[in-house]
């Protein structure tokens, strides 16, 4: 099935991409978001230096019908949202291709990773163009079952994890220094690899039981 990298650019005057373009150094993380009728529901994690100044505009956004900070440190927070006008929600529902989460928002430009066949990826373009949304395609690729084991962000994360020593005996680095690293925030990077490798545990006890040989 084809799995598609898309850059977004938010168009002028939606809040979220105003926000971030105020703010071009803090990425906003969109863990989860759901539609609710003409309204969206989303969970975010903004991480920057500019993270306090983004939670403020966000907080004070008239299209936020209701907002709750989770937790809030320095470069750091985690926030709940409800908008009126939730428009990078619509085109994935009117096409009927579910989006990958999280994604990440910075500068006013959203990036997708979306797994669908061909005919829901060209709806789905279709649906941008007709809520005035520009996109470029960074890649399309053909994956087969045992190709999609991991998101190319996962299998970057656990590739530097590699590399940076993050599983030696004893440890080459800390959590918290392969999150420096890569530039993501210490609870992301755990989820992250958290979810990695149970993937990849899961698929190793399972080829174990089925006899199945490896993934090249």
């Amino acid at each position: 099935m084809p799995e598609a990298k898309l850059r977004l650019t938010i168009p002028p005057d939606i809040w979220i991409g105003d926000i971030t373009r105020d703010h071009p150094e803090t990425r906003v993380r969109v863990l989860a978001a759901i539609p609710d009728g003409l309204t969206g529901v989303g969970l975010a994690e903004v991480t920057g230096p500019g993270a306090a100044a983004v939670v403020a505009e966000m907080a004070d956004e008239e299209e936020l019908t209701d907002f709750e900070t989770l937790q809030h440190r320095d470069g750091e927070a985690l926030v709940q949202f409800e908008t009126t006008n939730p428009l990078l929600l619509f085109p994935a529902r009117g096409s009927g291709t579910p989006l990958q989460m999280p994604f990440d928002i910075q500068n006013g430009v959203a990036n997708w990773e979306v797994t669908a066949p061909n005919d829901r990826l060209s709806a789905l373009g279709e649906q941008l163009e007709e809520f005035g949304i520009q996109f470029t395609v960074d890649y399309v690729h053909q994956h087969t079952a045992s190709e999609q084991l991991l998101t190319d962000r996962q299998r970057e994360l656990v590739q530097t994890a590699v590399e940076e020593g993050y599983y030696d005996t004893p440890r080459g680095c800390s959590l918290t220094e392969l999150a420096e690293t890569v530039g993501i925030a210490k609870s992301s990077c755990s989820d992250t690899l958290h979810r990695a490798e149970e993937t990849i545990i899961k698929s190793f006890v399972e080829r174990q039981v089925t006899g199945e040989p490896p993934s090249a």
